[in-house]
């Protein structure tokens, strides 16, 4: 098992909380004991989809400028929880490099919601991460 699958338990956990199907604890519960993660992946897991709520207003705010043309709740449930996590992942988990938030993100995109999905993500996330890197004087 890989951090890949407690990635894709964080997403569809947050899928199932923006849906209204599920609270938090009970989604995530059942999704790491049927996925048989060890409990390393499962921390991992919990803390993605823990920081990703508590930060969800701030993420939300943040993604909102890059959507040009689209309205944050118009997006697809799938592409919106992918999004949230992304984010989270780029500024608050200095753990993980930015290409790989990205490239987990498009292929979480890419297996729930298709690849034209996927390609507007990656827009999304390119000039978002683009613009942090300028105003922080990166190359």
């Amino acid at each position: 098992m890989s951090r890949h699958v407690a990635r894709e338990i964080a997403f569809q956990t947050l899928f199932q909380y923006d849906q209204g199907n599920n609270g938090v604890e009970p989604a995530l519960s059942a999704l790491l004991e049927d996925s048989g993660l060890r409990p390393a992946l499962a921390t991992f897991s919990r803390e993605l989809v823990v920081g990703t709520l508590e930060k969800q207003e701030e993420l939300d705010q943040v993604i909102l400028p890059y959507l040009q043309h689209w309205q944050f709740d118009r997006l697809a449930a799938v592409d919106r929880s992918i999004l949230r996590l992304a984010v989270y992942e780029l500024l608050y988990r200095d753990d993980i490099p930015s290409a790989v938030s990205i490239n987990e993100a498009l292929e979480l995109c890419k297996a729930y919601n298709g690849e034209e999905s996927a390609k507007f993500l990656n827009g999304v996330l390119d000039k978002l991460i683009r613009e942090r890197a300028d105003s922080k004087g990166e190359e």
